[in-house]
């Protein structure tokens, strides 16, 4: 990466943050109220929301991929919005087919999960119901999911060989899932731990 390339990432990466951290401190009431809702409804299959419609998550797709345009368009960032529903889910993917296209200076894990949380935030605004929607840059969700299998797989090792739980770090309730499923294949169990910000899976022997 040139000079150039990392002053520009480095500019985009500081205007997202202080974007998303003027829209978290606007409205602290909905924003618990929020966190709670998103929490009953993540490991379990006893949240008390009830499920969207395929309908009410492909609408609250292009509303998303509207304001994700605008982004684009603001940062002069290349890319292709595609709007899928996955596990009750609105679930948004921007990807290049150019070899020279600049989505790397947004495709950091960091900048992703901000460049989410905008976009959450923005959907709330305009539906005024609670968005779990997930946003993929660059296929990097893809590289987190096979990062995280690889964590979770020597986790596993780890537990059965030495029959003693382990606790991880903290993570998106998306990626607990992934967690949850792996480990459940492999004959463990496991359980979330925590509120907020440290809420954490713990991998159990069976």
């Amino acid at each position: 990466m040139t000079q150039d390339q990392n002053d520009q990432e480095i500019e985009i990466v500081e205007e997202i943050a202080a974007e998303n951290e003027s829209i978290e401190g606007a409205d602290d009431a909905q924003a618990s109220d929020s966190d709670v809702e998103g929490e009953s409804s993540e490991d379990s299959q006893s949240g008390d929301r009830e499920p969207r419609s395929v309908k009410a998550l492909e609408e609250e797709g292009d509303i998303a991929a509207d304001y994700l345009e605008e982004l684009l368009d603001i940062f002069d960032l290349d890319g292709d919005i595609d709007i899928d529903v996955r596990q009750g889910r609105a679930y948004l993917a921007i990807s290049s087919e150019d070899p020279q296209s600049n989505l790397s200076l947004i495709s950091e894990p960091e900048t992703v999960e901000a460049l989410q949380e905008l976009t959450r935030l923005a959907v709330q605004v305009k539906t005024n119901s609670f968005s779990r929607l997930i946003l993929d840059v660059g296929g990097s969700r893809q590289k987190r999911a096979d990062d995280l299998a690889r964590i979770v797989n020597r986790i596993i090792d780890k537990v059965k060989d030495q029959g003693e739980a382990v606790h991880m770090k903290p993570m998106s309730s998306y990626e607990r899932k992934i967690v949850h499923d792996l480990v459940s294949g492999a004959g463990l169990v496991s359980e979330s731990e925590g509120e907020g910000k440290d809420r954490h899976i713990v991998i159990k022997p069976a």
